[in-house]
Parts: structure tokens; C-alpha cells; sequence
């Protein structure tokens, strides 16, 4: 059995591999998971801060004492998962590595505890943004041995990386610079631990950062006073201005909704402007073109979401918009797709089309509630599988209250108070 990683999943795999995680080697049983939510202890009483954990809902299944090759997203093994549960969709077990991590860029940066070996007394810094010239004043060297400087990146942060780098070269003090997957940033005292320092420091979001986001969005230079020359220029490649940056329109809504009435409309509307490229990917074309084949059980729908995201988030990566507007009624996987966006450069800006169920069924215009009614569509969304309403969309639009034109508007709206 296999099972490809990518993301967040990938990078605790490589955590848990290098010892980053320690006493950690494998991802969590029910029994752990359950103790960190609950009392955030592992469920030996060990303090843990956050779950580790392996969605295997793959349509294979897995049972105690089976062992799941675990591979990067180009296919080359990691990893050997020794099962020991399979719960509620999450595989259990330890992790014995195949090969060394050979995914993603600065490979040189991304090394083990063992291998950067700090001396005792040094301090870790989670450099989570790049430095800036109040962060190389306030990081005072003098009282560490040496200063370990960490990088929590995945996919799609280089620019951030060439941005910490060419501040970490400031620093006149001993410093080290790793790149560790790190996919949630409450782990990071326990990875700075397993790296040895004795300390972390966080960065915090002062006044001067702020100016620089401003000026940034805005395409002004940056004075010395707020970053080096170097840094300033890497800066602008980790924020370019708002008008150049990716951006995903991401509808979502209950079939029959008119989200993509409302998309289509705002793509045409963007064209007219022109400017930028727009790309739309539309729920029913991607099931034709990207998602030929899959059904509409959970798991295929959700697949058809992360490939929607996926593409969404290349268009993104390279400067463009993209307009998606499929169902997505999960709340977890566009919480995915949202990070697969963010992690590629871009902006996301959540739609959520609210139209009542009983306005959608009335309409019917592709005849899928009747069929669904009869039985004939199962797991279908809103009447035999749930809808999760958004709690964090940027916008609602109830098309059953406002115009098609009223609903353009307003999407048009938005995006030109984000653009600002």
C-alpha cells in the first residue's frame, strides 16, 4: 500500500524522521490525539502542544502490523509507516525512514538536529517573516553561544527564505540557518528544543513591520531604516505589490446557488478591465477536464477540491487570478485549498454563495435534487450529505435576494478594497 505526502503531512513526516519531534517517531494514535485536544499532553502525560497526525482515507484500508510506503508528491519513497491504528480515517504508527528528503528547494538548509549540533547556551528565533532591521538590532548575539535562526517553510516559501537569508547574513554574530517543515507553528518550541537551544524567540509584529507591508502593497522603495538594501529587495519578491499578486476567487455554495452565474459574470468583467490574466475554473468543467472518472463519494469530492486547488494555486504562484467556483462543502478541505494558496504566494478570497436549499431546489436547472429526492445521487450535498457553511468568507451573496449584476458588483467591490 502507498500513500503520497505533500504539505503538511509531508512535513511532519520529515520532522518526525529527523528527530525535530522527538520523543515523537510516528503519527499519533486516537489515544494521543484525543490527550492533546483535551489536556495537551500526549496520553502518557508528556506536554505536547499540537496533533500529529495522517489522514489514510485513501479507499484502501489498513489494518495493525501493515506497513504503507509513504512517498513525496514526485512519487520517490521517504518513509516505511509501520501501522498500529487506522482511526476515524487517520493512519497510526512509526515512521522508518527509506532515504533522506530530496523534495523541495534548499535542501543544504533543511538539516537534522544531529547535524547542526548547537552548543549549549544557544538561542533559536523562529523567523517567520523576514528580518528586519529592528529585529537585527534587537537580536543581541552577545549572551548566545550562537544563534539558530529557523525558517518554517513547506512549499512555495523560497522567496521567504532568500529574504531570512540575506538578513541572517547581517547578524555579526554566530548564526545558523535551517529550513525546517514546520506546519504548525505551535510545534516550534519543541523543535527548537530537539535542535538544542536552550530558548526560542519569536518574532513580533511591531509598528515598523506594518510600515513596511504598507509600502510594500504600495510599491514604494524601502528606506534603511526598515531594512538593508539586500533584504529590502527580497522583501519585494516575498511581498510584491497587491496589484501583482496571485489572488484565488474561491466560490462556494450549494448546487444550483449561482456561483457560477456570479463567476462567470466577474471573469468577464475582469477581462474587460484586462491587466492581469484570469483563469476560471468552473465545478462542472474541471469535473469534465481535471476529474474525469471520479465519483461523488466524500473522498473523490474532496480529491476534486485539492485538485481545483492545486491548479488554483499555480495560477496563483505566477502572478494570476483564479476564479473557482465548485460546491466545496467541506470546511476542512477549502481550509486546504487556502493553504495551498497561501504557501504558493497568493491571496484567497472566500465567496460563499448563500442561497437557500430550497430556492436551489426549486430551480434544479441540471435536475440533480430530483434525482437526488429519488435516490438515484447518493452523498448528494444538501439533501443525503451535509453543507458546512463558511465562517470565515470574505463575502455572502444570498442570489435569491439580489441580482446577477447586484452579486457582480459586489465580488468587483471587494476586490477593489483588497486591491487598495
Amino acid at each position: 500500500m502507498r500513500l503520497a505526502l505533500q504539505g503538511a503531512a509531508l512535513g511532519h513526516a520529515e520532522s518526525l524522521m529527523s528527530g525535530a519531534y522527538a520523543p515523537l517517531t510516528g503519527f499519533m494514535s486516537r489515544a494521543d490525539a484525543f490527550a492533546v485536544a483535551a489536556n495537551g499532553t500526549l496520553a502518557d502525560g508528556t506536554p505536547w502542544p499540537a496533533p500529529v497526525t495522517l489522514a489514510g482515507d485513501t479507499g484502501d484500508t489498513a489494518d495493525a502490523g501493515d506497513q504503507v510506503e509513504l512517498s513525496d508528491p514526485e512519487g520517490a519513497p521517504v518513509a516505511l509507516l509501520t501501522v498500529t491504528e487506522h482511526w476515524d480515517g487517520f493512519l497510526a504508527g512509526p515512521l522508518t525512514p527509506l532515504r533522506p528528503v530530496s523534495y523541495g528547494a534548499f535542501l543544504s538548509l533543511r538539516r537534522t538536529p544531529a547535524e547542526v549540533a548547537l552548543p549549549a547556551g544557544s538561542i533559536a528565533v523562529l523567523a517567520d517573516r523576514p528580518l528586519l532591521t529592528d529585529d537585527l538590532l534587537s537580536l543581541d548575539t552577545s549572551e548566545a553561544s550562537r544563534l539558530l535562526v529557523m525558517v518554517p517553510a513547506i512549499d512555495g516559501q523560497e522567496a521567504l527564505v532568500r529574504a531570512v537569508r540575506a538578513g541572517v547574513a547581517e547578524l555579526t554574530g554566530p548564526a545558523e540557518l535551517v529550513v525546517i517543515p514546520l506546519p504548525d507553528p505551535t510545534l516550534a518550541e519543541v523543535v527548537a528544543r530537539n535542535y538544542g537551544a536552550a530558548r526560542l524567540i519569536r518574532l513580533r509584529r511591531t509598528e515598523t513591520v506594518v510600515t513596511a507591508e504598507k509600502l510594500l502593497a504600495a510599491g514604494a522603495r524601502i528606506p534603511a531604516e526598515i531594512a538593508s538594501a539586500a533584504v529590502a529587495e527580497q522583501l519585494r519578491q516575498v511581498h510584491p505589490p497587491k496589484d501583482r499578486r496571485g489572488l484565488v476567487i474561491f466560490f462556494t455554495g450549494l448546487s444550483g446557488s449561482g456561483k457560477s452565474t456570479v463567476a462567470r459574470g466577474v471573469v468577464d468583467r475582469l477581462h474587460e478591465r484586462g491587466g492581469r490574466t484570469v483563469t476560471m475554473l468552473d465545478g462542472d468543467v474541471v469535473r469534465r477536464m481535471l476529474s474525469q472518472g471520479l465519483t461523488f463519494s466524500r473522498a473523490d469530492r474532496d480529491l476534486n477540491i485539492r485538485r481545483i486547488g492545486f491548479v488554483a494555486a499555480e495560477v496563483a504562484r505566477h502572478g494570476g487570478i483564479a476564479v473557482c467556483a465548485p460546491i466545496a462543502p467541506y470546511a476542512a478541505t477549502r481550509a486546504e485549498v487556502r493553504a495551498m494558496v497561501t504557501g504558493a504566494g497568493g491571496e484567497l478570497l472566500l465567496i460563499h454563495v448563500s442561497t437557500p436549499l430550497e430556492v436551489c431546489e426549486a430551480r434544479d436547472r441540471k435536475g440533480l435534487y430530483a434525482k437526488a429526492r429519488a435516490g438515484l445521487i447518493p452523498e448528494f450535498t444538501g439533501i443525503s450529505d451535509p453543507y458546512e457553511a463558511p465562517t470565515d468568507a470574505n463575502l455572502t451573496l444570498d442570489t435569491s435576494t439580489m441580482s446577477e449584476q447586484a452579486a457582480i458588483t459586489a465580488v468587483l467591490t471587494l476586490l477593489d478594497s483588497h486591491s487598495q
